[in-house]
């Protein structure tokens, strides 16, 4: 049986997600309290190993069987001409990662984390978004079931991206439907338009808005209307992992605002499970974190995708386990002042 079987499920499903285990959370806390240093003088990679811990429900956290998922899907909306490249681009990455020759390649075998790539009807683009909803509820369910079983049975860390030519378009549209404000506050160069096409951009998403208002505030409506498959995958694959209690490392501006689509009616705990793991170069991205009340870990000024940052960021957890599980307390080391 699917994950997924219609919106009123879904937000059956959202209303009663597992919580974080306090006990252990606390108890990955005290641990931290008694290890020789000073309290706090690892930063946040103590946040992020009681975090770990939390959302593991084990003291002793550790990436044992971790995921990286790239989900790629084409945009109607290219026809707008809001990208420097064509949509025959996204079939073409899709190859490279399959021959080991993209940066992710390369940064998840560093991470030992997992890869799979899987495309969704590349040959079939979603509906323009600047003239009416993207996708329908059923296609949006569908690629948010394709998401959720992507998911390996043994996964204990997962980390998303994507590939999609015109997609910071509709994560852009995304984050407006979902946020509000102003078009050109979440639009960016994307694969590196220039000022007029930033410009450019912001006028389609601008249109979209106005030709769907108004989209209601759940994540399959937002999905639908300004999203993509590969974003509806994403969000598919972030909540189920919350079902199972798998902590989940976001990439940049394109995969947190599809997470952000599972937050809709101002229900930000439903990300809880989900760290950012970097400040991407895309602008909208400052702004999302802002409203997701989420603070990245890193800014390397990265704004590749395809879970660049979060595979970066992956070693920072490895990290903070290690040192969690690994250093010595007071006690143990002989140490005074613990």
């Amino acid at each position: 049986m699917p994950y997924f079987q219609s919106s009123n499920q879904i937000s059956d499903i959202i209303a009663d997600l597992p919580t974080v285990d306090g006990k252990t959370q606390n108890k990955a806390a005290s641990r931290q309290a008694e290890l020789t240093k000073p309290p706090g003088s690892l930063g946040r990679l103590e946040e992020v190993a009681i975090w770990m811990a939390g959302w593991q429900r084990r003291d002793r956290p550790a990436i044992e069987h971790g995921q990286c998922l790239i989900f790629a899907g084409n945009h109607g909306v290219v026809a707008q001409g809001i990208s420097p490249f064509p949509a025959e681009v996204t079939a073409q990455m899709v190859g490279n990662f399959a021959n080991g020759g993209a940066a992710i390649n390369q940064l998840c075998k560093l991470a030992d984390l997992k890869l799979d790539v899987i495309p969704l009807d590349l040959d079939r683009p979603t509906n323009d978004l600047s003239l009416g909803p993207a996708m329908s509820e059923d296609e949006t369910i569908a690629a948010m079931n394709i998401g959720a079983d992507a998911l390996d049975d043994d996964c204990d860390y997962l980390i998303v991206g994507e590939m999609g030519i015109g997609n910071t378009t509709a994560a852009a549209a995304l984050c407006l439907g979902r946020f509000g404000a102003d078009a050109t506050g979440w639009v960016g160069p994307g694969t590196g338009l220039d000022d007029d096409g930033v410009k450019h951009k912001a006028k389609v998403i601008e249109a979209a808005l106005a030709a769907q208002s108004p989209v209601a505030q759940h994540p399959v409506a937002l999905l639908a209307a300004f999203g993509g498959r590969e974003l509806a995958a994403i969000a598919g694959a972030v909540l189920a992992a919350r079902m199972r209690s798998i902590p989940v490392m976001l990439d940049g501006f394109i995969s947190t605002a599809a997470a952000a689509a599972l937050t809709a009616d101002k229900k930000l705990g439903v990300l809880d499970h989900a760290m950012i793991s970097h400040m991407s170069g895309e602008p909208g991205h400052l702004r999302l974190a802002v409203a997701l009340r989420k603070q990245p870990l890193v800014d390397l000024r990265m704004r590749l995708g395809e879970a660049s940052g979060a595979a970066v960021a992956s070693l920072l957890v490895r990290a903070a386990c290690e040192t969690h599980n690994g250093m010595a307390t007071f006690a143990e080391a002989g140490v005074s002042g613990g």
